[in-house]
């Protein structure tokens, strides 16, 4: 078992991408402590973890007290910390998808239509601070916030890993989603930073940046949305949250060693860099 004995907290593990990596941590023998920002959703993961001892804690990580309290209670109950996986985030406000999404099937159209584009997103100018900082606050002071206490942890010992998902925006930029690209694209400057700083502590921080993945959270996207993010993926389908589990558990275990400061993308092809 490649994570044998280890502690690993992982944010945002209710559902998706988080609930994978969770689960793939737990069949490797590590111990679980399942964030998320609605407690039943966390305790819901916990049930499906190979093994025992795991532990499901609320909070929201866009909230600095709130990420205090939990890692509080880490260290009160569990005394260490071995891997975080800082994966909490949203796609935004359901008026901003349901907005998005208009113009999205106008602008697919038009193009379907042979018309070319003529439908400008227009998300910048419309954006409200409050969706602005609500985005940032939990992608990128979420991610900077949980980082900050779980060195205070794994200092101590000299040893740790801390693993940040950032996105395929944070390398292409997306038109639609500016605010959701600044806070990927920041995550990944703070990862190369971090790793810099810490690794004569023998702590190791990497990123992973998704393409197009199956989960909750793009669930709601409409039929010819979905294909349109197909279309865009040379492999010609959408990755599955396993997938990005799979890149989790390389990036926590001994696998990658020499491995700090770095990106992997699981993204089908989507981006080539």
């Amino acid at each position: 078992m490649k994570l044998k004995d280890c502690i690993a907290l992982i944010s945002g593990a209710g559902s998706g991408i988080g609930q994978a990596i969770a689960q793939r941590f737990a069949e490797e023998g590590c111990r679980i402590i399942v964030n998320d920002v609605h407690l039943e959703a966390a305790r819901q993961t916990v049930t499906q973890l190979a093994g025992v001892d795991h532990r499901a804690l609320q909070a929201d990580v866009a909230d600095s007290a709130q990420v205090r309290a939990m890692f509080a209670d880490i260290e009160r109950e569990l005394g260490r910390l071995d891997i975080l996986v800082n994966n909490a985030g949203i796609a935004g406000t359901a008026e901003d998808r349901e907005a998005l999404q208009a113009k999205g099937e106008a602008r697919l159209q038009e193009l379907l239509s042979g018309q070319g584009v003529h439908t400008h997103w227009d998300i910048t100018e419309q954006m409200t601070d409050e969706a602005w900082h609500r985005m940032i606050g939990v992608h990128l002071n979420g991610t900077f916030f949980c980082t900050r206490e779980a060195l205070r942890l794994m200092s101590r010992r000299n040893r740790g890993v801390i693993i940040n998902l950032s996105s395929v925006a944070a390398l292409t930029g997306l038109d639609a989603v500016p605010h959701y690209s600044a806070a990927k694209a920041g995550i990944l400057g703070f990862t190369r930073a971090v790793a810099r700083e810490v690794a004569s502590r023998g702590i190791r921080v990497n990123a992973i940046c998704p393409g197009f993945i199956d989960t909750p959270m793009t669930q709601p996207m409409s039929p010819l949305m979905r294909a349109a993010a197909v279309g865009r993926t040379p492999l010609g389908r959408w990755g599955e949250p396993h997938e990005v589990a799979a890149t989790a558990l390389f990036l926590a275990s001994d696998d990658s060693a020499f491995y700090t400061g770095q990106w992997l993308s699981p993204n089908g092809g989507l981006f080539i860099g």
